[in-house]
Protein backbone atom coordinates (compact mmCIF):
# COMPACT_ATOMS: atom_id res chain seq x y z
CA UNK A 1 0.00 0.00 0.00
CA UNK A 2 1.41 3.54 -1.14
CA UNK A 3 -0.27 6.43 0.23
CA UNK A 4 -0.69 9.51 -1.60
CA UNK A 5 0.71 12.18 0.81
CA UNK A 6 -1.39 15.50 1.78
CA UNK A 7 0.35 18.45 2.56
CA UNK A 8 1.04 17.76 5.48
CA UNK A 9 0.73 14.81 7.68
CA UNK A 10 -0.67 14.96 11.36
CA UNK A 11 -0.21 12.03 13.90
CA UNK A 12 -3.95 11.37 13.21
CA UNK A 13 -3.26 10.81 9.26
CA UNK A 14 -0.45 8.20 10.03
CA UNK A 15 -1.19 4.73 10.40
CA UNK A 16 1.34 1.30 10.26
CA UNK A 17 2.02 0.31 7.09
CA UNK A 18 1.27 3.03 4.85
CA UNK A 19 4.38 3.84 2.60
CA UNK A 20 5.49 7.12 1.38
CA UNK A 21 8.04 7.39 -1.70
CA UNK A 22 10.38 10.40 -2.31
CA UNK A 23 11.50 12.17 -5.56
CA UNK A 24 15.39 11.22 -6.50
CA UNK A 25 18.45 12.61 -6.31
CA UNK A 26 21.13 12.25 -8.78
CA UNK A 27 24.77 11.86 -7.10
CA UNK A 28 28.22 12.57 -8.51
CA UNK A 29 31.75 12.84 -8.07
CA UNK A 30 31.83 16.02 -7.55
CA UNK A 31 29.21 16.57 -4.82
CA UNK A 32 30.64 13.37 -2.93
CA UNK A 33 34.16 15.30 -3.13
CA UNK A 34 32.30 18.45 -2.05
CA UNK A 35 31.06 16.87 0.81
CA UNK A 36 33.67 14.97 1.76
CA UNK A 37 35.64 18.04 1.44
CA UNK A 38 34.00 20.00 4.30
CA UNK A 39 32.39 17.13 6.38
CA UNK A 40 33.83 13.93 5.67
CA UNK A 41 37.69 14.51 4.27
CA UNK A 42 39.06 10.74 4.04
CA UNK A 43 40.66 10.03 0.82
CA UNK A 44 38.27 7.31 -0.56
CA UNK A 45 36.00 10.40 -0.76
CA UNK A 46 37.87 12.29 -2.10
CA UNK A 47 40.30 10.39 -5.11
CA UNK A 48 39.40 8.08 -7.20
CA UNK A 49 42.74 6.82 -7.78
CA UNK A 50 43.16 6.34 -3.93
CA UNK A 51 39.65 4.81 -3.31
CA UNK A 52 40.49 2.21 -5.26
CA UNK A 53 43.19 0.75 -2.90
CA UNK A 54 40.79 0.83 -0.24
CA UNK A 55 37.92 -1.66 1.50
CA UNK A 56 35.46 -0.02 -1.06
CA UNK A 57 37.12 -0.53 -4.25
CA UNK A 58 36.56 3.03 -5.95
CA UNK A 59 35.24 6.72 -5.15
CA UNK A 60 32.64 6.08 -2.23
CA UNK A 61 29.92 9.11 -0.89
CA UNK A 62 30.31 9.51 2.74
CA UNK A 63 27.69 7.79 5.25
CA UNK A 64 26.74 11.10 6.30
CA UNK A 65 26.34 12.40 3.06
CA UNK A 66 24.10 9.77 1.99
CA UNK A 67 22.14 10.65 5.20
CA UNK A 68 22.20 13.95 4.36
CA UNK A 69 20.68 13.53 1.27
CA UNK A 70 17.97 11.02 2.53
CA UNK A 71 17.01 14.04 4.83
CA UNK A 72 16.40 16.41 1.91
CA UNK A 73 14.62 14.19 0.44
CA UNK A 74 12.26 13.23 3.21
CA UNK A 75 11.91 16.83 4.08
CA UNK A 76 11.13 18.01 0.92
CA UNK A 77 9.58 15.00 -1.23
CA UNK A 78 9.08 11.98 1.19
CA UNK A 79 7.28 12.42 4.62
CA UNK A 80 5.47 15.69 5.04
CA UNK A 81 4.93 15.43 8.70
CA UNK A 82 3.21 18.35 10.39
CA UNK A 83 5.57 20.80 12.20
CA UNK A 84 8.72 19.05 10.82
CA UNK A 85 10.58 16.06 10.94
CA UNK A 86 11.85 16.25 14.81
CA UNK A 87 13.86 12.96 15.83
CA UNK A 88 13.54 11.12 19.18
CA UNK A 89 16.38 8.96 18.05
CA UNK A 90 17.63 6.85 15.06
CA UNK A 91 19.42 3.77 14.47
CA UNK A 92 21.48 4.27 11.10
CA UNK A 93 23.19 1.62 8.79
CA UNK A 94 25.18 1.60 5.15
CA UNK A 95 24.49 -1.61 3.78
CA UNK A 96 26.56 -1.03 0.56
CA UNK A 97 28.58 2.14 -0.44
CA UNK A 98 26.33 5.56 -2.49
CA UNK A 99 28.75 6.06 -5.55
CA UNK A 100 28.80 8.59 -8.20
CA UNK A 101 25.95 8.31 -10.82
CA UNK A 102 23.63 6.66 -8.09
CA UNK A 103 20.20 8.70 -7.89
CA UNK A 104 18.74 8.00 -4.73
CA UNK A 105 15.06 7.70 -3.30
CA UNK A 106 13.47 6.93 -0.09
CA UNK A 107 10.92 4.74 0.46
CA UNK A 108 9.76 5.27 4.27
CA UNK A 109 7.22 3.05 6.04
CA UNK A 110 5.10 3.82 9.04
CA UNK A 111 5.79 1.53 11.63
CA UNK A 112 4.09 2.62 14.71
CA UNK A 113 2.03 5.32 15.50
CA UNK A 114 2.08 6.14 19.44
CA UNK A 115 0.29 9.33 20.71
CA UNK A 116 1.50 10.58 24.12
CA UNK A 117 0.11 9.80 27.62
CA UNK A 118 1.29 12.93 29.12
CA UNK A 119 0.99 15.77 25.74
CA UNK A 120 -1.98 14.95 24.30
CA UNK A 121 -0.93 17.65 21.14
CA UNK A 122 1.48 15.13 19.37
CA UNK A 123 2.79 11.59 19.42
CA UNK A 124 5.52 9.56 18.24
CA UNK A 125 5.72 7.90 15.09
CA UNK A 126 8.60 5.07 14.39
CA UNK A 127 9.41 5.42 10.82
CA UNK A 128 11.70 2.97 8.28
CA UNK A 129 13.31 4.96 5.83
CA UNK A 130 14.75 2.83 2.89
CA UNK A 131 17.65 4.44 0.66
CA UNK A 132 17.48 3.17 -2.76
CA UNK A 133 19.74 3.83 -5.86
CA UNK A 134 18.16 3.31 -9.80
CA UNK A 135 18.73 0.06 -9.73
CA UNK A 136 16.52 -0.65 -6.11
CA UNK A 137 19.98 -1.72 -4.30
CA UNK A 138 19.68 -0.21 -0.60
CA UNK A 139 22.44 2.11 0.45
CA UNK A 140 20.93 3.06 3.83
CA UNK A 141 18.19 1.66 6.03
CA UNK A 142 17.44 4.16 9.16
CA UNK A 143 14.84 3.44 11.45
CA UNK A 144 13.61 7.00 13.44
CA UNK A 145 11.20 7.78 16.24
CA UNK A 146 9.51 10.92 15.19
CA UNK A 147 7.45 13.90 17.16
CA UNK A 148 4.27 14.28 14.90
CA UNK A 149 1.25 16.72 16.53
CA UNK A 150 -2.12 15.90 16.54
CA UNK A 151 -4.57 17.68 15.00
CA UNK A 152 -6.41 20.94 16.87
CA UNK A 153 -9.70 19.67 17.21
Amino acid sequence: MTATAPEKLYLDDLVPGARYVSAGHALDAAQIKTYAGDFDPQYFHLDEAAAQGSLFGGLAASGWHTAAITMRLLVTSGLPLAGGLIGAGVELSWPQPTRPDDVLHVESEILSVTPSRSRPDRGMVAVRSETKNQWGELRQVMVAKMVVPRRIV
